[in-house]
């Protein structure tokens, strides 16, 4: 079953960082929630399984911030890397990791011209 969240709701996905979660996705006993959400940074919307997903910090709840969201934090403060996933055949194979701003940069990126 899936159930929109209106509104969404803000938190964090370990390894993927902080996002606002648009929907939950439920396949029933024996299975994880699956949260689907927009991560912040980079646009990106991932289904997060139950335990990888964590809320924030929230001072009027007395809730302080996750040690595994911290920790989360601390590993993500690099720029995200784009790498190329399947070699086209053209032969302007790029397999070696861009970061986000000079793959935007490159007009040819990640379409090879023939």
């Amino acid at each position: 079953m899936f159930t929109q969240l209106s509104p969404a709701i803000p938190l964090h996905v370990l390894e993927r960082g902080d996002g606002l979660a648009v929907g939950v996705i439920d396949y029933g006993e024996e299975h994880d929630l699956i949260w689907v959400t927009a991560i912040d940074a980079t646009g990106e919307v991932w289904c997060a399984p139950n335990h990888k997903v964590r809320f924030g910090k929230n001072w009027t709840m007395g809730r302080g911030e996750n040690p595994l969201v911290a920790e989360s934090k601390a590993k993500s403060r690099h720029v995200p890397q784009i790498q190329d996933s399947i070699a086209c055949g053209c032969g302007n194979d790029r397999p070696e990791a861009k970061s986000r701003e000079a793959a935007l940069a490159d007009p040819s990126w990640p379409f090879h011209s023939q």
